[in-house]
């Protein structure tokens, strides 16, 4: 009677388990948790962490809802002129709302990216390649590829889901058949070629121009050294002009003042012998003159004979007032 109990509780154990196992599911963080039953999409949505569910009957799917990378491979490209080439990688950036999960997935199932993005990627790519020729996808527009997908996949979004955003597309360069791209190399080895002549040539003229400039610079300076001297020269002559006048400006003031003292003398003499020709001092000047060529005798008998004819008493009275 115990073994048949024991083995109900052990197959009830399994069962629970069982049961526990297929109930109880994990929504990440960054996800959103959609659930189907019988095929059908169920309402409910649930946020990151465990939830129960009916097992067998109940299905779930997490869909993502931070930044994502979608990779679109070997994308066949026709371009203008008939040439077939591959884009080997695409890589669509995108990130979807979570207030638009349910409804994206109600409209484009949970792989909506297959939809939304790939066939998207596909169909516009033959779109640009269809009207452009293979120099002008391979090499003068590629640079704008990325661009012009972005813009168009969020155009189209912007209609069919709303909230789905694409943050950037990042294109690879496409395979072309080998002997194309052989041409293509040998293009790019020639143009390498032509750069660096470019190179050499601005090299070896900026070189010249370095030269020019260093004997522009060496000239110039001679030319300041050269002026700076001639006008040392000058300053010097002005100096030694200028010294010159002082030394003449004090000369011919001395010779003036010497010239105005001799005059002041002369004038003064000629005002003092004004004033010395007064009729006494010429009176005294002529007994002056007289008394140095008169001769004295002494004794009784005095020559009566005078050259002038002074009168004896007045050579007497003279002779009296000299003794």
């Amino acid at each position: 009677m115990a073994n048949p109990a024991l083995a109900l509780l052990s197959v009830s154990a399994v069962a629970l388990a069982i049961f526990l196992n297929f109930s109880i599911h994990k929504i990440e963080e960054g996800h959103v948790g959609v659930y189907y039953r019988g095929g059908a999409l169920l309402s409910s949505t649930s946020e990151p962490g465990y939830h129960f569910m009916l097992p067998f009957l109940t299905t779930f799917r997490s869909v993502q809802t931070t930044l994502q990378t979608d990779e679109v491979k070997n994308v066949p490209c026709g371009t203008s002129g008939g040439v077939i080439i591959y884009f080997e990688r695409i890589e669509v950036v995108n990130k979807l709302d979570r207030a638009i999960v349910y409804e994206t997935v109600r409209n484009y199932t949970a792989d909506y990216d297959k939809t939304l993005i790939y066939n998207k990627i596909h169909h516009e790519l033959n779109q640009f390649c269809s009207v452009h020729n293979l120099q002008e996808v391979y090499i003068d527009l590629f640079d704008q590829i990325d661009e012009n997908l972005k813009k168009a996949l969020q155009l189209d979004l912007n209609v069919m889901a709303p909230g789905l955003m694409v943050q950037a597309v990042r294109v690879t360069k496409p395979k072309i058949p080998e002997s194309i791209r052989k041409n293509y190399e040998a293009m790019e080895g020639e143009k390498t070629k032509l750069l660096i002549a470019i190179q050499k040539q601005k090299l070896v003229e900026k070189e010249a121009e370095t030269e020019r400039k260093k004997a522009v610079i060496e000239a110039e300076k001679v030319a300041l050294v050269a002026k700076i001297q001639w006008e040392q020269k000058v300053m010097e002559k002005e100096s030694e002009k200028r010294m010159s006048e002082i030394e003449d400006s004090a000369n011919t003031a001395r010779a003036k003042a010497k010239a105005d003292a001799e005059f002041y003398k002369t004038q003064k003499e000629i005002e003092s012998n004004k004033l010395k020709l007064t009729k006494e001092f010429l009176e005294f000047t002529k007994y002056e003159s007289i008394s140095k060529n008169t001769k004295i005798y002494f004794g009784n008998s005095i020559p009566g004979i005078f050259s002038d004819k002074v009168e004896p008493q007045e050579i007497a009275k003279v002779v009296g007032e000299r003794k």
